[in-house]
Order: C-alpha cells, then sequence, then structure tokens
C-alpha cells in the first residue's frame, strides 16, 4: 500500500481502496466466494438444530413479543390488514410500537435475498460477517485477513448473548454497522456512487429494526470517522470535495430514513407520550423528560468488567451458570451434609457472577487474539484510522460504564440531544466489539506488509508483551478483591468461601485459556514474519483458533439446550386459569398480580392491565407508580386476610379488570362483580388544575360516579349526563357503541386517551374525544338513541405510507446504479 507522509502522519493514498468481484478472472471470484460460502456455513453448523431439524431457540424476549403481539397477528390473518392499535397491554398502546408491517414494504424480500434464505434471526448474523468482510476489503484487507475479522465480529458473545435472549433488532442493528461504514468508506475514497447506495441502504435497513439506541451509537461512530476524514482533506487543501462527499452522505442517509418514515414518524410522534418524553409529573431533582436516571443506568457495566474482553470469566460469567466438576462449592455442600438433589441444582445453577450489575446473561467477549492484533494496530495501522478506532474504542467503554463514570455519562445523559432516551448503557460495547475486530484487521494487514525489521519485530513482541500483560494485570487486580461481588447476601460464610473459591478457579482457567490462544496466534504470526509457513496456512490456523476460541465460550450460553421444538407452544399452553376465563366472551381485561408490568403472557389470550415494554405510555407509568401498584398492595394484603374488597380498587374498576389472576390454577382466579365495564356515565364531574392535582385525586375517586377532567382554557366543564351505554362490536382499532341518553352530558370509556390517532364519530359525525380521569376517553354525547364509533387513525401514518414505499424504491435503484457503475468500470479497467 503506498502511503504518503504528510506533517508526520502516515496517511493512505487517495485512490479506490474497494474492488467488485472481477467475474472474468477466477482466481479474483474464489477468496469472495469462499468467503461468503464460510459464513453461511458457520451460521448453518451452530445453529443445525434450527436450520436441518425445524427447532427453535427459547428466546425470552421474542416470547414476551409473541404475547403482546398475538391480537395483531390473528387481526392481520383474519383479515390481511394491520392494525395500529393493541388493547393487550397496559389497558391499550399504538401497535406500531410492538409490531407494524407497513403496506408496501418490501425490505422483508431483501433481506431474504441478502441473507440467501436463512431463517431469522441467525440470519443477521451471516449479513453481518459478509458486511464486515466487505468493509474490511474497503479498507484494502487481504480477504483471508477480511474473513478473520468477520467471524471475530459476529461470533462474539455480545450477540449470542443477544439471541438468547431474544433481543433479535439489537442484533441486526449491530451487524448492519459495518455496511454503513462501508458505504461512508468508499464515498470517501473514490467510490462515490457505490459509497452514497451503501449507506442508504444500510441506514433503511437499520431503521427498519427500530432499534434507535443502537442507530445512536452509530451516528456518534460515522461522526467520529468523518471528524477523521475530516482532518486528512483539511491537510490536503481539499475542504470543497469534503463538503460535497459529506452533503451526498447526507442525502443517503435522508433518503434511506423516509423509507421507513411511516414507522419512524408514527414512533417518533409516540414519543412525546411515551416514559421517553417528557414528564407529566415532574419532580424536583429529577429529569423533566426522558428517562429516569437510575432507570436508564442500572445496566452499567462495571470497569473492571472490561476485562472481560480479555478473560471470559473474569467476573464469573453469566449470573448463574453451573460449576466445574467437584467445585469447592460442591465439596461444602456436601460436607454440610446437604440432599444430593439441591447440591446439582446449587451447582448446575451457581451464582457466579459477582460484578457490578443487577445481573447478566454472560460476558462480553470477542475473542483474545483480536485484543491482540488490536493492540498490533496501535502500533502498525495507518495513523488517522489507528487514532479515530482507538479513541472510539475507548469512548465506547467510557459509555458501558454508565454510572461507574458519572461525572462523564450523567453530563451526556443531561445534555447530549436525545441521549435520555436509552437505556442499558451496556449496551454501547455492541460497538467496542465493531471496533476491535476493525481495527484488528488493520493491525494485522499492515504488519503483514511490513518488511522484517528490527522496528517491525519490536513492536510486533510489544504488542504481545502488552496483551499478555493486560491479562496478569486483570488477574493480580482480581485477587486483590474480594470475589464477593454485590449480590453475595444470604449466603452462610462456608458456602460463600467455597463460592469464592470457584469465582477464582473460572477466572485463572479463562486466564490459561486466553494466554493459550494468544501464544498460539503469535506464534503463527511470527512463523509468517519468518517466512517459515506460507501466510496462507499460518492465517487459516489462526482463524482456526479464533473460531475454537469463541465457539467454545459461546456454547457455555447458547448451546443444544437453549433449542426446543415449539417454546410458544409450551410457554403459552393454556392453563387452567385461562381456560376458566376464556369462558367469558365479554369486553373486560385481566389482572396479573404476578410480576403484571413485566410480563406478556397473560396479553397473549386477555386484555391486560400489565404488559412488556420499555415505552410504556407515560400516563399509565404514573398511573402504575401512583395508583395501581398501592391499590394493588392494599387489596392482596386484604385478600390474604380473606377480605376480597372490590370496592377499594375504584381505579381498577375504572380499567374494567373483570379478572384478577394469581396463578395458574383454576381456583386462583378471581371474578371483581365491581368492574366498571366498557362505558358509562358518571354522576358528578370534578375539574381539576393540573395533572398533579388530577392523579392525588384520582387515587380517592369514586370512579362509578365521579369522573375529573381537566378543561381547556376558556372550555367550560362539560355536564354530567345519564343513560345506558352499550358495546356493540370491538376490534384492535376500532369500538361500536349504541346509547339511550336521557339526559346529554360527558360518558366515559374504559379505553386509553391517545390524542394522535383516535377519532370519535357520534351519529356519523365526528366529535371531540376529552381526556378524563387522567388517562380515559370521555365523549359527549347528545339525548336521545346515539350510535357511537371510534377508529384509530393516526394521520402521521397514512400520510407517510405511500412516500415509505416510494424511497425504498428510490434507495434499491441508487444501489443497483452504483452496482452497475462500478461493474462497468471494471470492466473497462
Amino acid at each position: 500500500m503506498n502511503l504518503l507522509n504528510l506533517h508526520g502522519i502516515l496517511i493512505e493514498e487517495r485512490r479506490p481502496t474497494f474492488w467488485i468481484m472481477d467475474f472474468t478472472k477466477k482466481n479474483t471470484i474464489v477468496p469472495h466466494f469462499l468467503a461468503i460460502l464460510s459464513f453461511y456455513l458457520l451460521v448453518v453448523a451452530y445453529f443445525s438444530p434450527l436450520v436441518f431439524e425445524g427447532k427453535m431457540m427459547f428466546q425470552t424476549d421474542i416470547l414476551q413479543w409473541e404475547g403482546s403481539a398475538k391480537e395483531l397477528l390473528d387481526h392481520r390473518e383474519g383479515t390481511g390488514e394491520e392494525a395500529l392499535w393493541t388493547n393487550r397491554m397496559f389497558g391499550g398502546m399504538p401497535a406500531y410500537l410492538i409490531h407494524l408491517d407497513p403496506k408496501g414494504d418490501f425490505t422483508n424480500t431483501l433481506l431474504k435475498v441478502f441473507t440467501l434464505g436463512l431463517p431469522h434471526p441467525i440470519s443477521a448474523l451471516f449479513f453481518g460477517m459478509t458486511a464486515m468482510y466487505l468493509l474490511l476489503l474497503g479498507f484494502r484487507v487481504r480477504p483471508l485477513v477480511a474473513v478473520l475479522g468477520a467471524w471475530a465480529f459476529a461470533f462474539n458473545t455480545f450477540n449470542f448473548l443477544s439471541l438468547e435472549a431474544g433481543h433479535n433488532a439489537k442484533i441486526w442493528a449491530v451487524c448492519l454497522i459495518p455496511l454503513l461504514l462501508t458505504g461512508v468508506h468508499l464515498a470517501f475514497h473514490g467510490k462515490k456512487l457505490l459509497g452514497i447506495a451503501l449507506t442508504a441502504l444500510a441506514v433503511l435497513l437499520q431503521l427498519k429494526f427500530n432499534h434507535l439506541q443502537i442507530t445512536y451509537y452509530t451516528l456518534i461512530l460515522v461522526i467520529g470517522y468523518g471528524i477523521a476524514q475530516l482532518l486528512v482533506f483539511f491537510r490536503e487543501k481539499r475542504l470543497p470535495e469534503f463538503a460535497k462527499i459529506t452533503a451526498f452522505l447526507l442525502a443517503a442517509a435522508i433518503v434511506g430514513g423516509l423509507g421507513n418514515l411511516a414507522r419512524l414518524s408514527s414512533v417518533l410522534e409516540y414519543g412525546a407520550y411515551s416514559i421517553r418524553g417528557e414528564s407529566n409529573l415532574p419532580q424536583a431533582g429529577q429529569n423533566t423528560s426522558g428517562l429516569d436516571r437510575e432507570y436508564a443506568f442500572n445496566w452499567s457495566n462495571g470497569k473492571l468488567e472490561s476485562f472481560t474482553l480479555l478473560i471470559p470469566n473474569y467476573f464469573g460469567g453469566a449470573s448463574q451458570q453451573p460449576l466445574p466438576e467437584d467445585s469447592k462449592s460442591e465439596q461444602a455442600l456436601r460436607a454440610q451434609g446437604a440432599d444430593p438433589a439441591q447440591i446439582n441444582q446449587f451447582v448446575q445453577n451457581a451464582p457466579t457472577y459477582w460484578g457490578d450489575q443487577p445481573f447478566t446473561g454472560g460476558p462480553i467477549y470477542g475473542g483474545v487474539i483480536l485484543v491482540f492484533f488490536f493492540v498490533l494496530g496501535l502500533f502498525f495501522a495507518p495513523a488517522p484510522y489507528r487514532n479515530v478506532f482507538l479513541t472510539l474504542t475507548l469512548l465506547s467503554l467510557m459509555l458501558s460504564w454508565g454510572k461507574n463514570l458519572a461525572w462523564f455519562n450523567f453530563t451526556l445523559f443531561d445534555y447530549l440531544p436525545g441521549y435520555n432516551k436509552f437505556r442499558a448503557v451496556s449496551m454501547a460495547l455492541g460497538i467496542t466489539l465493531f471496533l476491535v475486530p476493525l481495527l484488528g484487521a488493520l493491525g494485522l494487514e499492515n504488519l503483514l506488509q511490513k518488511p522484517q525489521t528490527p522496528q517491525t519485530k519490536k513492536g510486533f513482541f510489544m504488542a504481545v508483551g502488552i496483551t499478555v500483560g493486560l491479562i496478569v494485570l486483570a488477574v493480580v487486580i482480581a485477587f486483590g478483591l474480594n470475589f464477593q461481588g454485590a449480590n453475595a447476601a444470604g449466603y452462610p460464610d462456608w458456602l460463600l468461601n467455597a463460592l469464592k473459591a470457584d469465582r477464582q478457579r473460572l477466572l485463572l482457567s479463562d486466564a490459561y485459556h486466553s494466554l493459550f490462544f494468544i501464544g498460539g496466534a503469535a506464534l503463527l504470526i511470527a512463523l509468517i514474519r519468518y517466512k517459515t509457513l506460507p501466510s496462507r496456512w499460518a492465517l487459516l490456523g489462526v482463524g482456526l483458533l479464533i473460531l475454537i476460541d469463541v465457539w467454545t465460550v459461546n456454547r457455555r450460553y447458547l448451546n443444544e439446550e437453549s433449542f426446543t421444538e415449539d417454546p410458544s407452544a409450551q410457554h403459552f399452553a393454556p392453563s387452567p386459569a385461562d381456560r376458566k376465563i376464556l369462558q367469558d366472551s365479554g369486553y373486560f381485561r385481566v389482572l396479573n398480580i404476578q410480576n403484571p408490568f413485566n410480563e406478556a403472557r397473560t396479553s397473549y389470550y386477555f386484555n391486560s392491565i400489565g404488559g412488556y415494554h420499555g415505552a410504556k405510555m407515560s400516563r399509565y407509568q404514573d398511573l402504575i407508580e401512583r395508583v395501581l401498584t398501592p391499590e394493588m398492595n392494599e387489596f392482596i394484603k386484604k385478600a390474604q386476610e380473606g377480605n376480597f374488597d372490590y370496592e377499594a380498587i375504584p381505579v381498577l374498576n375504572m380499567l374494567n379488570t373483570r379478572y384478577i389472576l394469581a396463578g395458574r390454577a383454576e381456583n386462583a382466579v378471581f371474578t371483581n362483580p365491581e368492574a366498571n365495564g366498557p362505558a358509562w356515565f358518571p354522576e358528578r364531574i370534578v375539574p381539576v388544575g393540573s395533572n398533579e392535582e388530577e392523579i392525588k385525586k384520582l387515587a380517592e375517586l369514586q370512579t362509578k360516579t365521579e369522573a375529573t377532567v381537566t378543561p381547556a382554557d376558556g372550555e367550560n366543564v362539560p355536564a354530567a349526563g345519564s343513560g345506558i351505554l352499550t358495546l356493540e362490536s370491538r376490534g384492535p382499532d376500532q369500538l361500536s357503541y349504541t346509547a339511550k341518553v336521557d339526559k346529554a352530558g360527558l360518558a366515559v370509556f374504559s379505553e386509553i386517551y391517545y390524542p394522535k390517532g383516535w377519532k370519535a364519530f357520534v351519529n356519523g359525525t365526528e366529535t371531540d374525544i376529552h381526556r378524563v380521569n387522567y388517562l380515559l376517553r370521555g365523549i359527549v354525547l347528545p339525548e336521545g338513541e346515539v350510535d357511537v364509533e371510534m377508529v384509530f387513525q393516526p394521520d402521521r401514518y397514512y400520510q407517510t405510507r405511500t412516500l415509505s414505499t416510494i424511497f425504498q424504491y428510490a434507495v434499491v435503484l441508487l444501489l443497483l446504479a452504483g452496482g452497475y457503475l462500478e461493474t462497468k468500470n471494471r470492466f473497462q479497467a
């Protein structure tokens, strides 16, 4: 690679840095074909039970999603239409937060083509490897080294733990990062049209998965890379060209984003009304908008937990995982005379993790060999890339530390636009595990290109020494700690001491594991440098070591036991309690008092008071915290004493809670005779002047006879009406009532108020919907026989749906044009 020295900084000569497969030359096609084939076969081999046996992964979050989306999927199957509202969670919420496949959207078809028909979600890993391979080719890394970087990128534990948990959208968003950077990199290095096209495609696909936190981190990464390019263009006195390329890239990103306009605009519109928007009940010392700090930073990676990049079991691995045979804990339990079944239960689910997080599915590990190559990159990668990728890696680690680096992360949380909408900041490690193989592959490639000189030799051995030294330092630091962690309460000293010894054993075992793989990789690279072994075979040996390393660590967390015949059938099999409630064909809600606001199994069958979602409506969260939880706790306390005081839960009654579920047995179902029903006329209207006043009033309101209203400036308080309301038909986003109104006035409907889409029609004429009782709907009805219809028709969605499809076609046409031009130029070259 030709390099120029400008002001003492090594930079790449400005020339095209990417090649399309030349189908006229066999020796050009074969490496790329074999690379892509390896990606495909690796995914198929690891997930063979899914591909060949028809099994599925038991993904907890996906089962939660299935429960929440069941009404929507049934509605689509029965009518062929997409429902935009669901009544199954938290009393009701927009469906596009859960599931949406807009009419005309063909991104799913694109992904099927790009991933060669691999099943979702493992297709993301194949796509990620292919995209990483293309990115490294764009940096002029030889195909075999690019393959090693691609393997390591996809097969890190971040991706596999996410798969095991069911965080499929997050995996896809991460696996699209290299495609986006490929587009940006090519645009700055002589392949403008192709780079712009790939940028538009990557933005289109990443935003499709609606994981805005990963998109936010991706934006930080691209901005960092852009700054590095700005410095180079500035030194070369080519700022106008930089501005032109940047403008085209921004345009491409906008086109890609507009391909998701219907989905994104609806979600962003809802954001103002969710727990990530402005608070309805601001408290002193808390943010008035965005998430609460404590909630956002609950999953903060410990600073020392970053050593898991080198030693997987540095902090014990997962919160619970099996101990090795003849562990100290097993010996201690046996010595205490514990029952063999109890011993086995403890040993198979031992609390090995002793880090800072509340719990974890496993460590963040991407292969110690790639960390070694990353250190090589600090010595041998071109300076602009070394500097920017090192800086971004350190930044991603700092972001992942969250509250453990409070001065930095709290400042970003308070002042960086949009950053306070996100939680689980340890997710930034997904960026770390992208940058480590990227700089690592660059480091290895540039080392292999350099002649053997004393300086090169010194840099190589310093990289080995630094990596080994970091492992030794990590072990020394760990043994200076107590191996106890924050979650050790409740264990007797004899068991806790044994558990500490087992944690030490796990750490040392993985430290030796890492030293072995570093030694093997370093030896193979040295054999290349001393021309003892052909580079092809040595690099294949390194690749085998990388695969063995990451494969064996991943098998600790995602293995044969993670696959089952039909997890949905098992999880959602109707219990005796479900069957009892299902006999009631009426319209009502169910309260499952067992973890109600963090489970969606109830939503599979019934309209639920609870649910599972990270972006609940803020007013409903207020209700949970200020009214529902105290009301539930008091009811449970009385019920345990034999007093089922249904009249003392007026807000649950207001939400039409006909059944209270306390388990899966038939006798765990309790029928609430005091539920208010779908709609009613209150006898008294109580005006309130603020949200705080209203929610306090709601806690003492007699909801059958009273209703609160916050009149707008200049508005009169609506009069109380009287009569009979009957629900005639219902669907996810449509409700029809008939009413015999004796006295004109306000009727209350046990439906969640959301102003961006719900429309009411009284006798065919559109009528205002009032917010009553803090979060329900109210409509003023005229005297006489009345028909009331409510439909959810969000204007934003319908106005943008066609535009989304148009821009998706624009991205595809741009991609075809870029590919055609590149191929044409290649044949003419």
